[in-house]
């Protein structure tokens, strides 16, 4: 599919959100697909990595996720700084702050006239976790959530008792959790502290587990594994085809 792009800048309870909006340029009733990046925002592998999915016939929205953090339109560097202030932008946003950014994207999605109104979310890094948070969300009915960070060891700042790990059982929707073995940000254990509370809390949910490390999906830097990567967009597509449609 041929796609298009725009900016929307959304308010939130806690400030102005500057969203891109990835959609078919054809006319039609599309499902919307919450993309969360990384530490970074949007880069470019994350702009590519809503394309694609966008050329799959779905309205792709990338929030800025340290909105409240950066001046509108901040991209930080894949370097030691951007690094930096990325860690200290995740450890500075409460997880609630996250949830009503993910209302106030759905909200949205449904304002749109090609829009569905049915609405999954996917991501990357932190934006796994996002993804994963953001299905706590009723009317989130799919995540896909790629290497998704500190689910496991429950760092990031939230009321008490309301981190994502411990209110897994709350999430209805289906879950697709994708991995690399070779990712020193979620080792061996984590991984099976989270697999083992989703298989008590009764989700419903696939596990994958590839020889990749850490950003194995970001098509920059030598840590790129593009045969992988193409098999979890095409996993991500089945999933929201099927949840979505």
């Amino acid at each position: 599919m041929i796609i298009t792009n725009s900016q929307q800048d959304l308010s939130t309870p806690t400030g102005v959100m500057r969203t891109t909006i990835y959609q078919p340029e054809a006319q039609g009733n599309y499902p919307c697909i919450i993309f969360y990046s990384e530490i970074f925002q949007q880069t470019a592998p994350i702009a590519r990595s809503a394309a694609i999915m966008a050329s799959h016939g779905f309205i792709v929205l990338v929030p800025e996720v340290f909105h409240e953090l950066n001046p509108i339109g901040t991209v930080l560097g894949y370097d030691d700084a951007g690094k930096d202030k990325g860690n200290a932008d995740k450890w500075a946003k409460p997880l609630e702050h996250h949830d009503s950014d993910t209302q106030t994207l759905i909200d949205f999605a449904r304002t749109l006239d090609n829009c569905s109104g049915k609405v999954g979310a996917m991501g990357v890094c932190i934006g796994g976790h996002l993804a994963y948070r953001a299905a706590l969300n009723n009317d989130i009915l799919a995540a896909s959530c790629l290497y998704a960070t500190d689910i496991h060891s429950n760092t990031l700042p939230c009321e008490k008792d309301n981190d994502s790990f411990n209110r897994t059982p709350d999430i209805k929707g289906e879950l697709l959790m994708i991995w690399g073995k070779q990712d020193p940000h979620v080792p061996d254990e984590g991984r099976m502290k989270i697999h083992k509370k989703l298989l008590e809390s009764k989700n419903t949910f696939t596990w994958h587990e590839f020889n990749a490390q850490h950003a194995f999906m970001r098509d920059e830097g030598e840590r790129y594994d593009a045969a992988l990567a193409i098999q979890v967009y095409l996993m991500s597509v089945e999933l929201f085809k099927r949840k979505l449609t």
